[in-house]
């Protein structure tokens, strides 16, 4: 009975946290309209999910990815220095070069929109489990747009 309740529960969720059909939503205009859609499996492709993966993993784990890097960072002055100079030099190069600013930004506010959602209602999953659940819908609804182009 209780594993009937849960897949109930999973099946609602959307309804009680709506923010993660947009989140959905985005990430279908986001496989539509990214480079390489014609394409059978071209490097663009790949790192088009591996930099969704990496905006996810950032606005799901920011408390565990900034320990680390503070943790890090308190090492040493001089690491302190060369870990934000290579950051921010190799981010900010990435981000206005290859034109990825607004999709960055429109995903991640998704995705924070999303967290925002989920603790409204009071589901609190460990971190990972929520990382590695947004980042499926998060794929899965490119690989919708990117399935709807073709």
């Amino acid at each position: 009975m209780s594993v009937i309740k849960s897949l109930l529960r999973l099946v609602v969720l959307p309804l009680r946290a709506p923010l993660l059909l947009l989140l959905l939503a985005v990430a279908v205009y986001e496989g539509i309209h990214w480079e390489g859609a014609a394409a059978q499996l071209s490097l663009a492709w790949v790192l088009e999910c591996l930099q969704a993966v990496v905006v996810v993993l950032v606005c799901t784990m920011p408390d565990l990815l900034l320990q680390q890097v503070s943790n890090a960072m308190a090492a040493s002055r001089v690491v302190s220095l060369v870990v934000t100079l290579l950051l921010v030099t190799v981010g900010g190069l990435y981000l206005l070069h290859l034109r990825v600013l607004a999709n960055v930004l429109i995903l991640a506010s998704a995705v924070l929109l999303a967290r925002l959602d989920l603790a409204r209602i009071r589901v609190a999953p460990h971190p990972l489990v929520l990382s590695t659940a947004l980042t499926t819908l998060v794929l899965g609804g490119a690989a919708l747009g990117r399935w709807i182009v073709r």
